[in-house]
């Protein structure tokens, strides 16, 4: 689930990944949080998300704020970043893979883009294969 809101004029983009019993995990502006809210419904439709500064048991980051994500056993989805043609995929399924390490190689607008990843973990499963047309909320591969 995706929200958007706002704190002392700063907008924040919410998704919430999973929740177990009284914790959410999230991620708030591409940074992971593990979430403890009282009176939490077991169903994530049913939440009440109004006041979350209030519940979550790490502060929202600033502007300025760099806070380090909590790591989860969270899969996440990889997507190019603009649409382009993928010229080479550098892993293959079952690898483990390390932030910064290269995934794949888009071709965008005549650039070869070498899209990284943004976390540590192992190569799940891969969507696309070299030579495909591939769109921006296409998912190319999935870490976990």
């Amino acid at each position: 689930m995706n929200y958007k809101i706002k704190i002392n004029d700063a907008e924040y983009e919410i998704h919430i990944q999973n929740v177990e019993d009284t914790k959410a995990y999230v991620t708030v502006n591409d940074e992971e949080f593990e979430v403890d809210i009282e009176g939490l419904a077991t169903d994530p439709t049913q939440m009440n998300i109004q006041t979350p500064s209030k519940s979550i048991s790490k502060p929202l980051p600033t502007n300025n704020q760099k806070v380090k994500p909590v790591k989860t056993n969270i899969s996440y989805d990889v997507k190019p970043p603009l649409p382009g043609v993928i010229m080479d995929i550098c892993v293959k399924e079952g690898d483990q893979i390390k932030k910064g390490q290269v995934l794949y190689v888009l071709e965008a607008m005549k650039m070869e883009n070498h899209i990284e990843s943004d976390y540590d973990g192992i190569v799940e499963k891969i969507y696309y294969t070299k030579g495909t047309s591939v769109l921006e909320n296409d998912v190319i591969l999935n870490i976990t």
